[in-house]
Parts: C-alpha cells; sequence; structure tokens
C-alpha cells in the first residue's frame, strides 16, 4: 500500500530555513522568483499552499492546486492577493500572519518619516558625490529639515501598526488623531491620548499622514488627486500598507512642484515597478516593500504559517483564520 503524505507547497524561501510540517510532505521552492508558470506546478497536488504576498492567488491557481486543497497560509498580514469568495465557496481556508509584522513595519514607516523630514536622501547624495567638496563648509541654512515635535501625525487605519506608529510618533513629542470606521478606545486612552476624525477633516490638519488601511475595493486610491490636494504645504506622506491606497501619479505631480514637504514610501502601485515620476526626485524616500523585514519577525512568521499548515491538515482551528 502506498503511504501518500499530504503535500504542503511554499511558494519561496522562507526566513529561519525551510518550512516543516509534521506529516506532510514539504514542496518549497528557493530563493528565485518564479515564473507563473512554475508557480502552477509547485502547487500541483498541494493540500496546502503557503504563499506570498505577492502571489495572486485566483481561480487558476486554486484549480492548479486541485480538489485536494484544504488551505491556503498566507506569508503576510494582507491578503488581498487571493480570491477569499472563491475560497469560501470551495471550503478553502485562508490564514494570515498577524501581529508578527508589526514591529517591523511599523519601524520602517518612522524611518522613512524622519528621513523625509530631514532630507535623508538630498544630504546622503550631497555627501557621497563630492558635492560637499565642492560647496565647502555648510552654513546654518544649508539642509534645513523639518522637526516632528509638536506637530500631528494622522494615523489612517487604526490596527496594530497604525497604533505601532502612533506609538512611536508619540515618543517624538507628536499629536495623534487617527481615521477608522469605528471608534477605537485604545487609541483615545493614554498614552495616545488620540482624537478620531473624518478622512478629510484629518488630511487638512495634519503635518503627517501615515496610511495602514487593507487595500480593498473602498480604500484603492484612498488618496487621490483631490485629496492630495488638502494636504498642507509642510505635510509628509508615509505609506506602508499598499500602494493603490494612494494615486501615484497625483502624489509625483504634488512632490515635483512642491505642493507638499515629501513622501516616504514602502510600497507602490505596480510593484515592481516604481512610478517615472518618482524616481528622480530627492522629496521622496522609497523602500522596496520591506516593512516587515526584520529577522525575527519574518521567522516568526515562518513558525505561524507551520502551525496554521499544521493546524489545517490535522482538521483543527487554525490560529490565524481569515475565511
Amino acid at each position: 500500500m502506498t503511504n501518500t503524505l499530504p503535500v504542503v507547497a511554499v511558494t519561496r524561501a522562507t526566513p529561519g530555513g525551510d518550512l516543516q510540517v509534521p506529516g506532510a510532505k514539504m514542496r518549497q521552492r528557493g530563493e528565485t522568483m518564479p515564473t507563473r508558470e512554475e508557480l502552477l506546478e509547485v502547487v500541483r497536488g498541494a493540500s496546502v499552499v503557503v504563499s506570498m504576498f505577492m502571489d495572486r492567488v485566483d481561480r487558476e491557481l486554486l484549480d492548479a492546486a486541485g480538489p485536494g486543497l484544504k488551505g491556503v497560509c498566507n506569508f503576510a498580514v494582507g491578503h488581498n492577493n487571493i480570491d477569499l469568495e472563491l475560497c469560501r465557496e470551495r471550503g478553502i481556508v485562508v490564514t494570515n500572519t498577524p501581529d508578527a509584522v508589526t514591529e517591523g513595519t511599523a519601524n520602517i514607516g518612522f524611518l522613512l518619516l524622519l528621513a523625509s523630514a530631514r532630507r535623508l536622501i538630498a544630504a546622503d547624495r550631497f555627501a557621497r558625490t563630492g558635492a560637499w567638496v565642492e560647496h565647502g563648509p555648510l552654513s546654518m541654512m544649508d539642509f534645513l529639515g523639518l522637526e516632528l515635535t509638536g506637530r500631528v501625525i494622522h494615523i489612517v487605519g487604526a490596527g496594530r501598526i497604525g497604533y505601532a506608529m502612533a506609538l512611536r510618533a508619540r515618543a517624538f513629542g507628536m499629536d495623534v488623531i487617527y481615521t477608522s470606521r469605528g471608534r477605537k478606545i485604545d487609541f483615545e486612552i493614554a498614552p495616545l491620548c488620540a482624537r478620531r476624525v473624518e478622512l478629510e477633516e484629518g488630511l487638512r490638519v495634519a503635518d503627517v499622514v501615515s496610511i495602514h488601511t487593507p487595500l480593498t475595493p473602498e480604500t484603492r486610491h484612498l488618496l487621490n488627486r483631490e485629496r492630495i490636494g488638502m494636504l498642507k504645504p509642510e505635510a509628509i506622506v508615509v505609506n506602508t500598507s499598499r500602494g493603490p491606497t494612494i494615486d501615484e501619479a497625483a502624489l509625483a505631480e504634488a512632490l515635483r512642484e512642491k505642493r507638499i514637504w515629501g513622501a516616504g514610501l514602502d510600497v507602490f502601485e505596480e510593484e515592481p515597478v516604481v512610478h517615472p515620476d518618482l524616481v528622480g526626485l530627492d522629496n521622496v524616500v522609497m523602500t522596496p516593500h520591506i516593512g516587515s523585514a526584520e529577522r525575527r519577525w519574518r521567522e516568526t512568521m515562518s513558525r505561524m504559517c507551520e502551525a496554521n499548515a499544521q493546524a489545517i491538515l490535522e482538521g483543527r482551528e487554525p490560529p490565524n483564520r481569515v475565511v
């Protein structure tokens, strides 16, 4: 009699080594980016697929996995890459990795904020290209940045990462306002002492707008041309959520025309392509979607995916179920 173990297909290399799920045969890709055809092949016949946020888990991929697919474990907190409705129809469990991404993403968000406020890109280029030698000693007027103390940060999307970003802002002496679908008491009590505002009210009064919403039809281009026009001349926009929450062309135009101070972006509309109008600007700081890329937390995400996959295979409720 043939001993057929269930297959757990992992679409990319994972921090902390290859994933291990007891009682399962592991099929894991290496570090190279698979083509779509290779991706469909790696999931073929799988009982559980461990997907990354850049993998499009749609009808084609679910069909390729076949009728034995029981679960999709997304190596991310967001899940807009997955057709949740189709998974629900087919009885496929979907999980994610919340909490593990919180600290790293808030850290990159505040890094982007500080780098924008203190004009890091322009200063770095000035120091490393020889321009400083040509210029000579700086005057007290050169490379003036913006102070954060006493300024207002608008947290758009009051979840775990938004809270962590607000906590860092409070440590720098900033006042916090927030926008969410419902009231968040944890934002309003100490230490944040934040005030809830409607989105457009917050955009008009904020010195920093930090976006932390999931990507849904309602949040696509949440920060559109009209709303970007509401921002203060010294406003800074930070986005560590999903790129399409901002109209990149409109943001690039506002930055180029210096209608706002700057932006810090870890996510982009057409990743890995960056809008060409952003590339040459020194008032935007960009990182390649590395918000959660701190070793401890990425390894934690690996362990969470293992636990979710094992629970699905054993018919138990997984720790981090989405649908």
